[in-house]
């Protein structure tokens, strides 16, 4: 049987995930978002963590409950595991079931963020729209909430993203036809979420939002993390300044 983790828990399984690298993991660990399950409480020895539509699996792959942990599975969940063993087991464990594909891992040190460009793709911005951060006026906007239930989302409430949460959005004609915002946050930073209209797609919207963003957050010392799901957002991180790491395995599970 599995359990969901108390705060014991958590600081033992928090070793099963050095390998991984991802903002998610230490957005449950440093206590902001998401849950865990393990298999023990105080001797745990396979684990698994989720956070919004991402979950994640360490430890022992072959504990008795790892399979119990793997078909612990939300709705429309993205998996991600690191070790050969977990992949093995879960393509085991959902055999026929599974899809298989890569996620884009980005990088930049802050200070190699050329300031000026970022300006001057704000500075793009055609007369007819208005950039605005997402305050208490944004933020009620259905139109906003359209484009990305991730852009607050995951936070607790309106009030908690307006306390932790940061982003910025295109309004045209009083309606949201881009932003970017914190899909998540840790202590040092967020995780991007960005998102278009279709109507308003290659007009460098998407550009402009990510930019304001990363200039916010550059401000106030957070890093803005970027984690591309398809070649378009590949396109954009570079445009902004990213350099990519490294591509990574990712799993979706139908028919549970």
């Amino acid at each position: 049987m599995i359990i969901k983790a108390d705060s014991h828990a958590k600081s033992l399984i928090e070793p099963f995930f050095e390998q991984f690298d991802d903002t998610l993991l230490r957005s449950y660990f440093e206590g902001h978002m998401g849950e865990a399950w393990v298999d023990d409480l105080t001797h745990p020895t396979a684990a698994q963590v989720t956070v919004s539509v991402f979950t994640f699996y360490a430890g022992d792959h072959d504990s008795p409950a790892a399979e119990e942990l793997l078909r612990n599975l939300p709705e429309d969940v993205l998996i991600i595991v690191e070790a050969d063993g977990w992949k093995r087991r879960l393509e085991e464990v959902h055999a026929g079931a599974f899809e298989k594909f890569s996620r884009f891992r980005f990088y930049n040190n802050g200070r190699d963020f050329d300031l000026q460009h970022l300006k001057s793709l704000i500075a793009d911005l055609p007369d007819e729209f208005t950039l605005q951060k997402i305050d208490e006026t944004v933020i009620k906007m259905p139109s906003l909430h359209s484009l990305s239930e991730d852009f607050t989302g995951n936070f607790d409430s309106v009030e908690d993203y307006l306390k932790r949460g940061m982003g910025y959005a295109v309004i045209h004609n009083g309606i949201v036809v881009s932003a970017a915002s914190s899909f998540s946050i840790y202590n040092q930073g967020i995780e991007i979420e960005v998102g278009t209209h279709p109507d308003y797609r290659r007009k460098g919207l998407a550009a402009i939002t990510s930019a304001a963003l990363i200039l916010d957050c550059l401000d106030n010392d957070i890093y803005p993390n970027w984690d591309a799901a398809n070649s378009e957002s590949v396109k954009l991180a570079e445009r902004l300044g990213y350099v990519m790491k490294e591509a990574y395995d990712t799993y979706s599970v139908s028919n549970r």
